[in-house]
């Protein structure tokens, strides 16, 4: 089943939109954290359409007052959002763009259940801060070892493992964290139901 994809972009000076967190299935976006009306410090993005629960926060601000575990709940996935910042932050400093274009791709599926990722090589550059050159470099490469394939404004992934294994291990950390901070909340391989179609 297809869900929701979003991004939290920061922008900078030079116009380019860096990605520091991504959310799918496991999570929320809007009012989630903070308390009352307050200006957003970047911008959510959602990359990939599909069936979500909308709620307003005048209503998840007034269920979390009146209980004790909902507000635990939000404080313990506030934990885990501020992990995956770390990580990214971390991550960007010292990992290859190969690295990272591989752990966005192998993120994205996790989050989403499915092996094609609509996104083009111009967005993956702009979201892993880089020029297109560089992407378009590591897809090549990807698309000779049969690890993935290029559609029109998507990435069909081919051979997981492969691509897991060209990834640097952020991911992995960011899903431990969330395991032992809220256990059962991040999907995982095992339980995912990946869309057959796309890797017919």
């Amino acid at each position: 089943m297809r869900v929701d994809l979003v991004s939290f972009l920061v922008s900078n000076e030079d116009g380019r939109d860096v990605e520091t967190i991504l959310v799918g299935r496991e999570g929320a976006v809007g009012g989630i954290v903070s308390h009352g009306r307050l200006p957003a410090y970047c911008r959510i993005v959602v990359k990939y359409g599909g069936p979500f629960v909308r709620l307003p926060v005048s209503v998840l601000e007034a269920a979390k007052g009146q209980s004790s575990t909902l507000r635990y709940l939000f404080a313990r996935y506030a934990d885990c959002l501020l992990a995956q910042m770390f990580q990214s932050a971390a991550c960007n400093a010292i990992h290859s763009i190969e690295q990272r274009a591989a752990k966005w791709i192998t993120s994205a599926m996790e989050r989403t259940g499915d092996h094609t990722v609509p996104l083009t090589q111009e967005q993956l550059a702009s979201m892993l801060g880089v020029g297109r050159s560089y992407t378009s470099r590591v897809i090549q490469a990807f698309k000779a070892d049969g690890i993935l394939q290029t559609r029109r404004g998507s990435l069909v992934v081919r051979d997981l493992d492969a691509l897991k294994a060209r990834a640097c291990r952020c991911n992995e950390s960011v899903t431990s964290h969330f395991d032992t901070v809220l256990r059962g909340v991040y999907p995982h391989e095992d339980s995912q139901e990946v869309d057959s179609r796309a890797v017919a």
